[in-house]
């Protein structure tokens, strides 16, 4: 493509997710919606009206993403359905050689992993793995201070799913949202792409490291049965059901170099929301609730004891280390949605699709980032017992170099 000309993108899933993205690639001069799918024909329709509205022109639409296939009605394609068909697609479009952005999501099974991986080496390609949290201002500015070494030699880090989903998963019926199924018929962490993948970066996960083996606990379900019965909207078969999902789960994880990672998937309790970011050096670290840097070089063991008065002082580090892609993007002007790290993600993605260059998180990180949701259930299952986490890069991690993402 030439580099002026926009994506013509086909988005694939118009619920919640690909519904609101379609309205705000609207708003972006390096993307034109050019195709719609989505099972449910009202979906489809709603969005090519908004399309047609906006642009003039009526996007090619269908309930059935395979005839997208053929047709020369897209550049690249974005997987918004339910987590149980991104693989699929993305699959069918690789093999059409139709580059791929896909929407986070556990997979289902680590064979699916693998298959994304092989379907790469073999067709070349292109798959993104969109993961807006990496691109997130603190996430990055943690990146940027670590590889200045400000806080050493990464021994820990932290993160989490923790966001109250208890509407959403109970109404699911209702609002045709994939999540309750989920949590019905599986035990494990579903979502852990959004904890992980900044941590997998500054870690230099397939980059100089790999993640060898982790253990998964599940507590008990209880909260979706005791909101059901607190509210009479929801459905009452859903008030004594038993669901699957445990309330709290959490995954520890042993990475090649000796460090450490503790996941936790929380959606079903009360809570506010968070993810829990958190990186431990040998000389300092950075903690998402509190939003504080603690440096050996700024702070002593008097400090401790009163440190509330040092929280939200990550702000002033941002003054001093905010990561080049937020010095830019906040010249330009921050747009779109999740604090415009959605603007990030997928502009990096449209503008690797015209240049042809490669995709800054690739299907090794796919299948990475992917294949934590089927081992924790594999885990779980076997009563927290350990499990080797694969190499899908084939040892490639050991000598790939990572310094030219996210720069």
């Amino acid at each position: 493509m030439k580099n002026t000309e926009k994506v013509k993108l086909a988005v694939i899933g118009l619920g919640s997710r690909g519904g609101w993205l379609v309205d705000q690639f609207l708003t972006m001069d390096n993307v034109f919606v050019s195709a719609l799918s989505d099972v449910y024909e009202d979906r489809v329709e709603n969005c090519a009206a908004r399309v047609e509205k906006a642009c003039g022109e009526k996007p090619f639409c269908t309930t059935d993403y395979r005839e997208i296939i053929g047709r020369n009605v897209c550049d690249a394609v974005l997987v918004c359905t339910g987590w149980e068909d991104h693989v699929k697609i993305a699959l069918d479009m690789m093999e059409a050689h139709i580059p791929v952005g896909l929407e986070v999501g556990g997979a289902y099974s680590v064979a699916d992993c693998f298959r994304l991986v092989e379907t790469w080496e073999r067709t070349k390609t292109p798959l993104m793995f969109c993961e807006n949290c990496c691109y997130d201002r603190y996430e990055l500015m943690c990146l940027n201070m670590a590889r200045l070494g400000l806080f050493g030699e990464i021994v820990h880090a932290e993160g989490g799913y923790m966001h109250d989903l208890r509407t959403e998963i109970l109404f699911g019926r209702e609002n045709r949202h994939y999540r309750l199924e989920n949590y019905k018929h599986r035990n494990c962490d579903n979502y852990p792409t959004h904890n992980f993948g900044p941590i997998a970066t500054i870690l230099g996960i397939n980059r100089g490291n790999r993640m060898v083996s982790l253990t998964s606990t599940a507590s008990k379900a209880a909260g979706l049965n005791d909101y059901a019965r607190l509210h009479e909207n929801v459905d009452p078969a859903l008030r004594d059901y038993p669901f699957a999902q445990g309330d709290i789960v959490v995954t520890n994880i042993k990475c090649a170099d000796g460090a450490t990672v503790t996941l936790t998937l929380d959606t079903t309790l009360p809570r506010p929301y968070s993810r829990g970011f958190t990186i431990r050096g040998t000389r300092g670290m950075y903690q998402e609730d509190g939003n504080y840097v603690y440096l050996d070089t700024d702070f002593t063991e008097a400090d401790h004891w009163n440190w509330k008065i040092h929280w939200n002082n990550a702000e002033e580090y941002l003054k001093k280390y905010e990561h080049p892609i937020w010095r830019r993007y906040l010249e330009d002007g921050v747009r779109g949605g999740h604090g415009g790290i959605d603007f990030l993600v997928y502009d990096d993605f449209f503008e690797r699709v015209k240049d042809g260059k490669p995709m800054t998180l690739d299907v090794y990180d796919a299948a990475a980032f992917m294949c934590i949701t089927p081992l924790t259930e594999q885990s779980i299952r076997n009563n927290s017992a350990p499990v080797e986490v694969p190499d899908f890069t084939g040892g490639a991690w050991e000598t790939n170099d990572g310094s030219s993402r996210f720069v």
